[in-house]
């Protein structure tokens, strides 16, 4: 049973020179550090600048956002200005500057947060 044990390691041994020998040797030196830099985002989907609504250009006071940052700036504003209920984080407490994103709604659940920024984006012909 030993020699079944030793004709595996010769063998083994054996295809691992041969893997190297044959290898990249680009492959084989020693890793360095990649730099940490941020992948380009993706100009097309939601990360695509579009116009938005009137009343969105107020809110973000720009022209032209992705659906991705619009999202983020008014969570940002979410949590900056204590707008979610403290019993039910689910739900948003819109103040005067949120009704008028949010269709006058007093409260929204932070599901319905994306459907109700929906309208304010421009839909390209």
């Amino acid at each position: 049973m030993s020699r079944v044990f030793e004709a595996s390691r010769v063998l083994m041994a054996v295809a691992k020179t041969k893997a190297k020998s044959t290898a990249n040797p680009s492959l084989l030196k020693p890793s360095q550090p990649k730099p940490t830099a941020k992948p380009a985002r993706s100009t097309s989907g939601i990360f695509k600048s579009i116009p938005v609504s009137p009343a969105m250009r107020k809110f973000l006071g720009v022209p032209d956002i992705s659906r991705t940052d619009a999202m983020k700036k008014v969570w940002e504003y979410i949590k900056a200005n204590n707008l979610q209920n403290p019993a039910d984080r689910k739900v948003v407490m819109c103040d005067e500057k949120l009704k008028t994103i949010f269709e006058g709604k007093d409260k929204v659940g932070i599901l319905e947060i994306a459907k109700l920024m929906s309208v304010h984006f421009v839909k390209p012909n």
